[in-house]
């Protein structure tokens, strides 16, 4: 049976993604830092017949990311799709003092991404076959601190990897969705209340979507039209304009 990797496995767009992947059929690894969530979503998931194995892991702590990585590379029970999705909101600004935040984002945004993909990557290319759908956000399109700074890295780096890749069985995909009607925001302490309706997402929507365009072979995913034309401007409109816009943003989240 197919087995399906997912970091923040058990919350939001990782959730959703678990819920695809198991309704299709696949077996999952779902990786987490809370064990009793782990816990409870492995027994619902194991109560419809899908074998489920949890990792409980820190992504900013290197040795548990090792840990996912041999999980990767294990070859007696090969991962044929990976979902890295763990990630969160960074508060903390570019001009701080304290680099502890951004420090920890980079860790579990960056180099985690960086180390559990290549570690699929081999293997998968070893095999002859298998998926890595890294999630971004649109927010790397834009200029609003060290989360878009982090969330375009996603994205160069995943285009890159499909460069890597080209020739092999291994497709890559770039998911950059905007607002997902998730718990992220509330976690992270963002405010949404000025958000229009239209630019919300729905989880599964959005994961159906990514998937859809991962057969289709693409490299990059961005949900909804909307959302497409919206990102169209921003890759291909002024940079002083992208900011200008990010400011006002940012200025509204803050008040």
């Amino acid at each position: 049976m197919a087995v399906a990797l997912i970091t923040g496995g058990t919350s939001g767009i990782g959730a959703a993604f678990a819920r695809a992947l198991a309704a299709r059929g696949f077996d999952l690894v779902l990786v987490a830092r809370d064990e009793q969530r782990l816990a409870a979503e492995a027994a619902r998931y194991r109560a419809g017949g899908r074998r489920v194995e949890t990792l409980s892991a820190d992504l900013s702590v290197r040795a548990d990311v090792a840990r996912v990585a041999a999980r990767l590379a294990d070859s007696a029970d090969p991962v044929v799709l990976l979902v890295n999705n763990a990630g969160f909101s960074v508060g903390a600004r570019l001009l701080d003092a304290d680099t502890a935040p951004h420090d920890r984002a980079m860790e579990v945004m960056i180099r985690a991404v960086l180390v559990l993909s290549g570690a699929a990557a081999r293997a998968m290319r070893t095999r002859g076959r298998g998926d890595i759908i890294n999630v971004s956000s649109t927010a790397g399109f834009i200029t609003m601190g060290a989360y878009s700074a982090i969330k375009a890295w996603v994205t160069t780096y995943t285009e890159s990897l499909a460069v890597e890749l080209h020739g092999s069985a291994v497709r890559v995909l770039a998911l950059c969705p905007g607002w997902v009607h998730t718990e992220f925001h509330v976690r992270g302490g963002v405010s949404v209340s000025g958000i229009p309706r239209a630019l919300w997402v729905d989880a599964d929507t959005l994961v159906a979507d990514a998937l859809r365009d991962l057969t289709r072979g693409r490299v990059i995913s961005v949900p909804t039209l909307r959302y497409k034309a919206l990102i169209f401007l921003a890759r291909h409109g002024p940079r002083a304009g992208i900011r200008s816009v990010s400011r006002r943003i940012s200025g509204g989240r803050e008040r």
